[in-house]
């Protein structure tokens, strides 16, 4: 049995002999359990402000001290943004539902902006000190792709973003 999203549509596979009862006991237990994975995968602004405050505490030394950060829906070419002159990060709607070690990197490159607002070895250097650094620029380059093959609007991978 599994629930998945699909098109903007819930689907539940469940066993075709299952009676009506066991159908609608098997279907709302498993999309309860979605919703929970979705829940955990989809932070809030409060929430993810939080999460960036604390990967700029193991990563970067706490340095890095944003007035907000917040998900928008407006960024199609971007993962993330940042102003390092007010300190604003914005995160791209389409970032939600990302492993969570995905959403870090894009975090921790948008918060290195507002220690090194451009994208030299300064810049990489504290970035580089989150240890899946490669592997979420890969899973990003790979997500670009799909998206760009398929004729969808896609971020580039190379670098979440930021304005200088």
């Amino acid at each position: 049995m599994q629930a998945f999203q699909e098109n903007g549509r819930t689907v539940v596979a469940i066993p075709d002999r299952f009676t009506a009862a066991e159908e609608a006991e098997w279907v709302a237990r498993m999309v309860e359990r979605l919703e929970r994975r979705h829940r955990r995968h989809r932070p809030s602004d409060t929430e993810l402000a939080a999460r960036a405050q604390r990967l700029s505490e193991r990563y970067l030394e706490g340095r890095a001290r944003p007035t907000s950060v917040a998900w928008v829906g407006n960024q199609t070419t971007r993962w993330g943004s940042c102003t390092p002159a007010t300190g604003t990060i914005r995160i791209s709607d389409q970032a939600k539902g990302m492993p969570g070690w995905v959403l870090d990197y894009v975090l921790v490159h948008e918060l290195a902006h507002l220690l090194v607002a451009g994208h030299g070895p300064a810049f990489w250097a504290w970035v580089e000190r989150y240890p899946h650094t490669a592997r979420a620029r890969g899973f990003l380059q790979g997500v670009s792709f799909a998206r760009q093959a398929t004729g969808l609007p896609a971020p580039s991978a190379e670098s979440p973003s930021s304005e200088e």
